[in-house]
């Protein structure tokens, strides 16, 4: 897979942006065929840095009832990226 379709976007919430200038922990919304290998490897292309550790979780989103009828949330998956002390993303 290209690194760019492994990496679908950064999530910016207030507990990622307080793990990225605390731990040096950022989080990604990536492909949910991915593995912690080719997250690995595509975060160290994209952005020319040394990634320590990667964790996944696959999340699933909530049922929502409209008027309508039942919405079925959707299922992602999350990545945690953990990068060197001396390397920074500055996609935040």
């Amino acid at each position: 897979m290209v690194p760019t379709d492994i990496i679908k976007k950064p999530i910016v919430t207030e507990k990622a942006t307080w793990g990225s200038s605390e731990q040096n922990r950022y989080v990604f919304s990536v492909d949910r065929r991915a593995t912690k290998t080719d997250i690995k490897r595509a975060i160290e292309s994209l952005y020319k840095v040394r990634v320590v550790g990667v964790n996944t979780k696959n999340t699933k989103e909530r049922d929502r009832t409209y008027k309508f009828g039942l919405t079925e949330g959707q299922t992602y998956k999350q990545a945690v990226v953990r990068v060197h002390a001396e390397d920074k993303i500055e996609v935040f």
